[in-house]
């Protein structure tokens, strides 16, 4: 990690980007051929809010476990735990990197976690975000 000068306008801009991104992924299909695709979008937009509350404070990092874990450790009281995040990061590597075939039914879930937490969580994260 490094710090940098903090940049509202690039949390913010990564934050609804991540929103887009997510209301498309959503429209998917969850089939056993899209369910790894599907599952890498939804990472890639929560890792994005975590991304942006780093940015927003002035940190530069790579590591995606510090991003998540700005969202894990972020006050929300959500139908599903924040820290189910971390499982969905360990999924998401799985796929990447040890070919990992995630199942329709692990597609369901995951898009089911992200219907239930994601508009909380990204509303939450701009709050943070605008109020710094």
């Amino acid at each position: 990690m490094r710090e940098k000068i903090s940049d509202k306008k690039k949390a913010l801009d990564l934050i609804e980007s991540s929103k887009k991104d997510l209301d498309f992924t959503l429209t998917l299909k969850i089939t056993n051929e899209s369910a790894n695709t599907i599952i890498r979008n939804i990472y890639e937009c929560f890792r994005m809010l975590g991304e942006a509350l780093l940015v927003n404070k002035g940190i530069s990092t790579s590591d995606h476990i510090t991003m998540i874990n700005e969202i894990i450790n972020l006050d929300i009281n959500s139908s599903r735990p924040l820290n189910l995040l971390d499982n969905l990061r360990r999924l998401r590597h799985n796929i990447n990197y040890y070919a990992y075939r995630a199942t329709k039914e692990e597609a369901d879930n995951i898009s089911n976690l992200a219907k239930t937490t994601f508009n909380l969580t990204f509303i939450n994260v701009k709050k943070v975000i605008e109020n710094k």
